[in-house]
């Protein structure tokens, strides 16, 4: 900032005030310090400047995975509201063990973030700790809790499970099974779907899981398991489109008619489950207006309105379409 002032022709006081302040200096003292900060490249000090201000402007992000377009989508929507608002995103992937979440949320509030997005509502017993000590606004998403550490903005996913269930009761499915990913949300909702249509049919459910994250391979292997389990002329609910995509693609490759030998619903509605064939029965859940609601809260927070609902529920649709 010496530097800087003396190009400019200016006290390093001045550098300070127009860079933390720039209303209370003139426009031309403006022009010539930039001009001058162009010329030499340099960067002010974030951190320097947020432990004047007590804002460092960053807002930490973790989510399971940054490749999946189910969080993907949501975060775009996320950032795209905070950056609106002079925010940057400090975004992490996590997987689904919480304590390697543990270690990344206390990683993340060493640089004293204003505000944390977490997925999902279960979290390790220190990483709350850790959270409500930072006294900082922390957003879970996905997911609902009567008990948010702060808020909670997402959705019930047993209701969502359930209403798949009755979907293919009435439908006029009697026999069904489920297909999981490993995660604990996925494992939820096949318990949800399975003793939802149990008590609506009177007949078991064929469960089939696997330990890894969601892959249009597992889909595959997994009708394979279903169907060398005896299981034939029924639903399949699985915990992820991209799941259900596989399905599909082993009952093309086995010759078996959809939904006639066996009918698919998916959870998600990703973009290319209208695409397929045939199109994907699915269950819908709005990832952009998740994003805009989670930021609109911290948004809110950061504006002092200290009564913001902590409960933001925005639903989920059954999207009907070819599978099932």
């Amino acid at each position: 900032m010496e530097t800087v002032g003396r190009m400019a022709g200016v006290s390093q006081v001045t550098v300070s005030r127009a860079l933390s302040e720039p209303s209370k200096v003139s426009s031309e003292t403006l022009r010539r310090i930039h001009e001058a900060i162009r010329v030499t490249g340099f960067v002010p000090n974030a951190i320097a400047g947020a432990l004047a201000s007590q804002r460092s402007m960053l807002v930490s992000a973790l989510v399971p995975s940054i490749s999946n377009i189910v969080y993907a989508s949501m975060i775009a929507a996320f950032n795209e509201r905070m950056r609106a608002r002079g925010y940057q995103i400090l975004l992490s992937e996590t997987g689904f063990d919480l304590g390697d979440e543990e270690a990344f949320i206390a990683t993340h509030l060493s640089r004293r973030p204003d505000a944390v997005l977490l997925t999902g509502v279960h979290h390790s017993v220190q990483a709350r700790r850790m959270l409500l000590a930072a006294s900082v606004p922390v957003v879970e998403v996905w997911d609902i809790s009567s008990t948010p550490i702060d808020i909670c903005v997402g959705f019930s996913h047993v209701e969502a499970a359930r209403a798949a269930a009755d979907f293919a009761a009435k439908a006029g499915y009697r026999r069904a099974a489920c297909l999981s990913a490993g995660d604990e949300r996925a494992r939820r909702r096949q318990q949800a779907f399975a003793e939802h249509f149990e008590r609506s049919s009177g007949q078991p459910v064929v469960k089939a899981a696997f330990d890894a994250p969601a892959t249009l391979a597992n889909g595959r292997t997994g009708l394979s398991r279903l169907l060398q389990s005896g299981f034939s002329d029924g639903v399949v609910f699985c915990s992820s489109d991209l799941l259900a995509h596989g399905v599909l693609v082993e009952a093309h490759a086995r010759g078996l008619a959809v939904p006639g030998d066996v009918a698919v619903i998916g959870f998600g509605d990703q973009d290319y489950a209208a695409a397929v064939e045939p199109a994907l029965t699915t269950v819908r859940v709005d990832r952009e207006a998740l994003g805009a609601a989670a930021a609109e809260t911290i948004l809110s927070r950061f504006r002092g309105q200290q009564r913001v609902e902590n409960v933001i529920d925005i639903g989920f649709d059954i999207i009907r379409r070819g599978s099932a």
